[in-house]
Parts: C-alpha cells; structure tokens; sequence
C-alpha cells in the first residue's frame, strides 16, 4: 500500500534528481549547440537558449518511477502498468528530441503522435483499462487517439512562455494524483506525483526568466503522458457527462490556448501548425501584463478548473450537471473574450 508519505517522498525525489540534473543538461545543450535561436518571428526571446530541459523531466520520471518500483514492490502488474503508459510518451519525446536537434517538419510529429495514441488504445483496450468507456471498441480507439494526439499538440503549443506549460502540467498533474488517491488507484497517483516532481524542478530554471526550454522532448512527452493519465483515471462520478468532463477540466487551460490559436490561425488563413504570437500568453502580455504575471495567472486559471474536476467528483447528480455548465460557460466565455482580444500584431 502506498501512503501519503510515500506520495510526499517520491514527489521530492523527483523535484531534487529533475532540480539537479536541469542545469548540467543546460551546460551540456550549450556546448554542443542545442539552442532555440530567436530566428524567427513568433519567437520573443532575444538571445538564444538551451533546450535539453526536456531529457532532465524523461530521466526523473522514468528513473524515479521504475527506482521506486523495484524498491517497494516488483510485480508484474506494477511494471505493466507503468510501463504502458511510460513507454508510449517516451517514444514521443525521443521524437521530439529529435526534432529539437533537426528540427522535422511537422508532418512526422503528427505521425509518430498518431502511433502513440492508437498504442494506448491498445493497451487500454488489452488491459480492460478505459477510465470512460462508450461501450465501442471503435468508438473508445478513436476518442482515445483524438484525445492523446490533441493533447500532445496543446502542451506543445502552450510551452511559450517561461513556466507556462510546466507549471500548468504540475497543477494537472497533482489534481490528478489526488482524484486517484480518492478513487483507489494508486499507481495513477504515484505517477502522477512524480510528474508534478518532475515539472516543478524543471520549473526551478524555466520559469521567467528561462535558462533553458523543455523543447519539444519535454512537451511531447508530457503531453501523452498527462493525457493517458487522464484516460487511465476512472472519476467517481454519477454521470457519464461529469465522468467525460473531468480530463477535460483537468486540461482546459491548454485546450483553450490551443483553440484560441487554431481558430485565430483559419480566421486568418494561415496554417494551424504555423508558429504565431497568437496564444494566450501572448495575447496577454500585450494587454500589458508583465511574463512572470502572464504565468501566474495561467496557473490560477488551472488551478480554478482543476478544482472544478476535483468537486464534480465528491458531488450529487445534479450538482455535477450543473458544475458541468458552469464550467462550460466559463470556458466558453474565456474563448470568446480572448479570441476579440488581441490576437496578433
């Protein structure tokens, strides 16, 4: 059994090892020149700046995670479980490293994200594991692969600015880590901890002013990773609307930031994976707020609809519909608020 103690110990295991190892990662990164050049116009970034952030979050979830393991209870069924949903993000963040050092069109991410989803799919399906199933395979394999591969793509594109996307990740990471813990499903809340472990120490050098980026190594990794989380994640709730709406609320500060940008983009006619200073940290900052505040407030912003998933789930039937509708409207009315905002130079 796994006890808030050990919860509390893995969390700073993996905030120290991801803590330690940043900063040698970034002197590494500079002298063989892996750095995000300013080159182009959606970067804000005036010098450039390491990446490898990214291999620093991989190494102290992966070692953290199988460490502890080995050191408390070696069973087959722990290391399945850790390793399905492990294995997949880790595919996608060797992609994304990849990228990071060459730079791929975005054609192949989109490939290998798609790979990934329908992976999951099939260990979710193998392991009898749909945290929300439709009662069709087909149904429950394509929801899964548009869920892994959007997500995937939102932590990509809300990873910029300084700490928005490891900040973001850590809060849905421990919203997690607590419904699974309510809900019996250990496994899920010691990995989601070590998650947040992990984006905390990374935040330590990434928030503003960054000393160094997640990349896309970073991104893609925690994107399939927190979005099979999420799937994994059986809420306790009376509805099959509530039981939908919780990944959803989890993640609903990069779903927004990523539909206010496609949106913004086919409004423009520009194609939705062209690089823009149209996200909400952008959009922000030119309301005059400053990057550190832009960040904060992005956090609270995901604090609050964390929240929301956390009480849908210790509610009756008919307050979870109507959490749903309110978070609905809120969601709605941040959309439409920031989308008239503006949204390019």
């Amino acid at each position: 059994m796994i006890t808030i103690g050990h919860y509390f110990f893995l969390f700073l295991a993996t905030y120290a090892f991801v803590g330690f190892l940043t900063p040698l990662l970034r002197q590494f990164a500079i002298s063989k020149e892996i750095l995000d050049h300013p080159n182009s116009d959606h970067k804000s970034h005036l010098n450039p700046i390491p990446y490898l952030g990214g291999v620093a979050i991989i190494l102290g979830v992966v070692v953290i995670t199988y460490v502890a393991i080995i050191f408390s209870n070696l069973s087959k069924n722990n290391f399945w479980l850790a390793t399905s949903l492990i294995m997949p993000a880790l595919a996608m963040g060797i992609i994304g490293l990849w990228d990071d050092i060459k730079n791929l069109h975005p054609f192949p991410r989109f490939i290998g994200q798609t790979i990934s989803g329908i992976v999951v799919a099939i260990l979710l399906i193998i392991s009898n594991n749909f945290g929300n199933p439709t009662g069709s395979i087909m149904i429950d394999v394509f929801i899964t692969v548009f869920w892994i591969v959007g997500i995937c793509n939102s932590i990509n594109f809300f990873d910029n600015l300084d700490g928005g996307a490891a900040g973001t990740t850590a809060v849905s990471s421990i919203a997690i880590t607590y419904l699974a813990i309510t809900n019996n499903q250990s496994l899920i809340g010691a990995l989601s901890i070590v998650v947040a472990g992990a984006c905390l120490g990374f935040l330590i050098w990434n928030r503003s002013p960054a000393r160094i980026y997640m990349g896309d190594a970073g991104a893609l990794f925690l994107g399939v990773l927190i979005a099979t989380l999420t799937i994994r994640l059986k809420p306790d709730t009376e509805t099959s609307i509530a039981s939908f709406s919780t990944p959803v609320l989890l993640l609903a500060v990069p779903i927004l930031d990523t539909s206010v940008a496609v949106i913004s983009r086919f409004q423009r006619k520009v194609s939705p994976f062209q690089g823009g200073k149209d996200h909400l940290s952008h959009r922000l900052i030119r309301m005059g707020i400053s990057r550190k505040t832009t960040a904060l407030l992005l956090w609270i912003l995901s604090c609050f609809f964390a929240s929301l998933a956390i009480i849908i789930n210790s509610s009756f039937p008919i307050h979870e519909y109507f959490i749903v509708i309110f978070a609905t409207s809120i969601w709605i009315f941040l959309l439409i608020l920031f989308l008239n905002s503006k949204g390019m130079h």
